[in-house]
């Protein structure tokens, strides 16, 4: 789901082009478990970790314009967006250490290989130094994942896990869940040009810990999460990503769920692979 502002998997604080960054969750204060109302949006989101320098990708710099019919009722100056509805196309062919694998090489797939890749960075396993491993060997090149691990590992030291309640293996305090989730809303094609392209994110994330007495509870973040991908292996990796705040709505007024509601629902809705 990025360090700095906020301490956060879903990890942000790598700044600039060539860093490869992954995300981190953030700590939040006050307890609304109980039936409190869901407090006002905090300025906290998830972060990016400190990055490692790797091969940059020569981005084309030109905006998806998407080839969709524009409404009815509607001026012909507006942007269309872009179809989304299923095209018959098998998105995905299997898995691999748990992470879809096997993506078309063609702009459906890079955009299905980005938001399963944003769905990896966002989990709980990257709090655990084994599946975090698994995860960055599986999504990066070669190349950076070998850059990206050593760095990984002191950033997310057992000092930053106790900060988010987690014990040095990363693991929740019994009787609590440790929640991190991404959540793609949508994707775009910034760039594509065969063996490489450049893919956003636009996702929401859950990040906090449900458990009796939480100081850190569960909250939504949203974000834009940006790929550079290139075909390696017959598949597609990032060579490196960055992260920003946003497009955010205006939050719902709607009563926070219990501490035990909030755990039951992460236990019992799993998530999904997401195809363009």
């Amino acid at each position: 789901m990025s360090y700095d502002d906020e301490t956060d998997g879903f990890g942000s604080g790598a700044g600039g082009a060539g860093q490869t960054r992954t995300r981190l969750p953030g700590g939040g204060t006050g307890d609304v478990y109980g039936g409190a109302r869901r407090p006002a949006r905090t300025s906290r989101s998830l972060v990016t970790v400190v990055g490692v320098v790797v091969l940059l990708v020569s981005a084309i710099a030109f905006a998806n314009r998407g080839d969709g019919a524009v409404p009815p009722g509607t001026t012909g100056t507006a942007k269309a967006t872009t179809p989304t509805a299923a095209t018959g196309v098998r998105p995905v062919a299997g898995r691999h250490a748990g992470i879809p694998a096997g993506y078309a090489k063609d702009e459906q797939g890079a955009q299905s290989a980005a938001a399963n890749y944003a769905v990896a960075l966002g989990s709980v396993g990257m709090f655990q130094r084994d599946s975090r491993h698994t995860i960055v060997d599986r999504i990066y090149t070669p190349e950076a994942a070998a850059k990206l691990k050593g760095p990984q590992d002191s950033a997310y030291s057992a000092a930053f896990l106790k900060r988010l309640g987690l014990d040095p293996e990363g693991n929740a305090p019994a009787g609590s869940t440790f929640v991190s989730r991404t959540i793609p809303v949508g994707t775009q094609v910034e760039a594509f040009s065969g063996d490489t392209a450049r893919i956003s994110v636009w996702y929401t994330g859950l990040i906090g810990m449900s458990g009796e007495g939480s100081t850190d509870p569960v909250r939504t973040t949203w974000k834009t999460w940006t790929f550079d991908l290139r075909w390696t292996g017959n598949d597609w990796k990032v060579v490196q990503d960055s992260e920003k705040d946003g497009p955010a709505p205006v939050p719902g007024d709607i009563t926070a769920s219990t501490s035990d509601e909030i755990s039951q629902a992460v236990q019992e809705f799993g998530g999904f692979t997401y195809a363009r």
